[in-house]
């Protein structure tokens, strides 16, 4: 099998097994009701400031009325609290609660063994060409994006 062929069959299989394992593997004890998706909206919501919605959905390249679903859910199984900004009443700020602060670790601590993983066995230089090579592929893939 030649560079390409191995190539596109890696990533095709990288994409697809991906979000199942990352699933598998967040949704445990406390985080069974949160999905691979509803992990996303937590990890682009963050642990910092408050955030509006725009914000939000241009993170996960969605537009608000896909996010406001995906947030009311949240916000009913107590990941995330919505609050009115001060400065202007009509714009909606989201944060995490405890509890969705403590699923964002969970969900880091899989990022994190991931990349550990990935790494392992490289050294300096293998992990700079793994690096642009992947760089390279998300460069593709925004775009691809439009």
């Amino acid at each position: 099998m030649d560079i390409n062929e191995t190539l596109n069959e890696v990533l095709v299989k990288l994409f697809r097994d991906i979000n199942t394992i990352e699933e598998r593997a967040i949704r445990t004890g406390e985080y069974r009701d949160v999905t691979a998706n509803d992990m996303h909206v937590i990890e682009a919501i963050g642990t910092g400031e408050p955030k509006n919605m725009t914000t939000v959905a241009k993170i996960l390249s969605v537009t608000t009325g896909t996010l406001t679903i995906s947030m009311n859910s949240l916000v009913k199984k107590g990941y995330v609290q919505r609050v009115r900004s001060e400065e202007d009443r009509r714009v909606v700020l989201v944060s995490l609660t405890e509890k969705g602060k403590r699923a964002f670790a969970h969900h880091k601590r899989f990022h994190d063994e991931m990349i550990r993983q990935v790494l392992k066995g490289l050294d300096g230089e293998e992990q700079e060409v793994l690096r642009r090579a992947l760089l390279n592929l998300m460069d593709f893939f925004e775009k691809m994006k439009g």
